[in-house]
C-alpha cells in the first residue's frame, strides 16, 4: 500500500485509522444477511465503543487492488485524485462486534437483489465473490487514541423512554444498540426487513419490545412508517418545542451529539425518504426537540445502497 505522507504523520495515533485485514469467516445469518469476520494483527487496536459505531470498509480498486491506496491524514483526497479505475470504493457500515483479544471484527452485511448495475454497488459485488483470505481495509476507531473517536450517534439519556426504528440496513446498528442498553431501559424497537426469515434473534432488555415488520411485497417504509408513527403518538414528549428546520439535502443526517435530559428519545435510520417522513411527523407535528433524537438516511432509493 503506497504511503504519500511523511513518516512522522504515519506514526501518529489518530481517532480513526486504517486497519489492514482479511476475511476470516463468512456466515449466512438469514436470506438477507451475511456476517463477515475480519482478522488482522492491527485489529487488536480497533476500539470497541459499542452502540451504533460507524466505520468504513474500503474495497479493492478494479485496476490495481490496494496497490495505489494512499494512507495518512489526506488519504481520501489523494484517493479521489486517482484515475477512477484505480480508486478504492469506500462504504460506511456499523461495527457488529469487536474482539481485540483475537484481533477480530464482525460486520453484518445486507444481501439484496440488484435489478440493474445502478443498484449493484461495490460492496455487493465484493460480497458476492468474497472468500476466506480476501484482503480488505477497515477505517475505524483506534483504541490507542485517548480522546473521543466520533461515529456514534445513539445517545439516549438515562431513564428516557426509547423509540428505535430502521430497515434492514440499520439492523446491525439496532442489534448493537440493544445489546448496549442498560437492563432498566424501556421502549420499543421496530425493524422492517425483507422477509420473516430475516427476523434475527436480538438481545434486548426485558422492557424493550422488539417488533419485526417483514415487508414482503410492500414498498419501502410501507410498514415502518405507520407502526413508528403510532408508537410515537403514544409517547410523552414532555419537553416539546424547538425550531423545526426543513432538510432538502439528498441524504438526511440529523444526529445531535449533545442530547437533552428528556423523558423520551428517538433513533431512526432507514431509507432517506422514509426518515424524512418520520422526522416531519415526530419533530414538527409531535414536537420532539432536536436534541432528543437522531434521524439518519442510511441510503437513498434508486441509488446503490451498499
Amino acid at each position: 500500500m503506497a504511503t504519500q505522507t511523511e513518516a512522522s504523520t504515519e506514526s501518529a495515533v489518530r481517532p480513526f485509522d486504517l486497519f489492514p485485514a482479511e476475511v476470516k469467516a463468512l456466515q449466512r445469518l438469514s436470506p438477507s444477511f451475511v456476517r463477515v469476520t475480519f482478522a488482522g494483527e492491527s485489529l487488536a487496536h480497533f476500539a470497541d465503543n459499542g452502540a451504533d459505531q460507524r466505520f468504513k470498509l474500503i474495497f479493492p480498486a478494479s485496476a490495481c487492488g490496494f496497490d495505489k491506496m494512499p494512507s495518512g491524514e489526506r488519504w481520501y483526497s489523494e484517493l479521489r485524485a486517482l484515475p477512477e479505475d484505480e480508486q478504492c470504493a469506500v462504504r460506511t457500515y456499523t461495527v457488529r462486534a469487536v474482539r481485540p483479544e483475537t484481533a477480530e471484527v464482525d460486520v453484518d452485511m445486507v444481501v439484496h437483489e440488484a435489478h440493474d448495475e445502478a443498484e449493484c454497488g461495490p460492496a455487493l459485488r465484493w460480497l458476492q465473490d468474497a472468500a476466506v483470505g480476501d484482503p480488505l481495509l477497515l477505517l475505524g476507531p483506534d483504541a490507542r487514541w485517548e480522546g473521543p473517536h466520533g461515529g456514534v450517534d445513539f445517545h439516549a439519556p438515562d431513564g428516557a423512554e426509547i423509540l428505535i426504528a430502521g430497515d434492514e440496513t440499520a439492523l446491525p446498528a439496532i442489534a448493537a444498540i440493544l445489546e448496549d442498553l442498560p437492563i432498566t431501559a424501556r421502549g420499543k424497537a421496530f425493524i422492517e426487513v425483507p422477509e420473516a426469515a430475516d427476523a434475527l434473534a436480538l438481545d434486548a432488555p426485558a422492557d424493550v419490545e422488539v417488533v419485526y415488520l417483514p415487508r414482503g411485497g410492500a414498498p419501502w417504509g410501507g410498514l415502518l412508517v405507520p407502526a413508528v408513527t403510532e408508537a410515537a403518538r403514544a409517547m410523552d414528549f414532555a419537553a416539546k418545542g424547538g425550531q423545526f428546520e426543513e432538510i432538502d439535502d439528498e441524504m438526511i443526517w440529523e444526529a445531535p451529539q449533545e442530547v437533552a435530559a428528556t423523558d423520551a428519545y428517538v433513533w431512526i435510520a432507514a431509507e432517506t425518504g422514509v426518515v424524512k417522513t418520520l422526522r416531519f411527523t415526530i419533530r414538527k407535528e409531535l414536537g420532539l426537540p432536536k436534541e432528543s433524537g437522531a434521524f439518519m438516511g442510511y441510503w437513498r432509493n434508486g441509488k446503490a445502497w451498499d
